[in-house]
């Protein structure tokens, strides 16, 4: 069986997750790589996602009446 693909959200929810759950300092090394491992993969997934939407986003501006299409270019701060 395929495995379905995380959406944005619960993406974020497992990366919050692990988050807390690092921070517990429960867990021995071993896990802790693991569980840094999986929040890796969901930080890249994260941004893949963020990286797709950006690039569909336009922005429509009214120019002397008329609307122009524009492509959105996030900034790099």
């Amino acid at each position: 069986m395929a495995k379905k693909e995380l959406s944005f959200e619960e993406a974020m929810v497992r990366l919050e997750e692990i988050v807390d759950s690092l921070e517990s300092g429960e867990f021995s090394l071993e896990e802790s790589l693991k569980l840094y491992e999986e929040g890796v993969k969901l930080i890249n997934i994260c941004n893949s996602k963020i990286e797709k939407v950006e690039a569909s986003v336009k922005i429509l501006l009214n120019k002397d009446g008329e609307l122009l299409e524009e492509d959105f270019v996030a900034s790099e701060n």
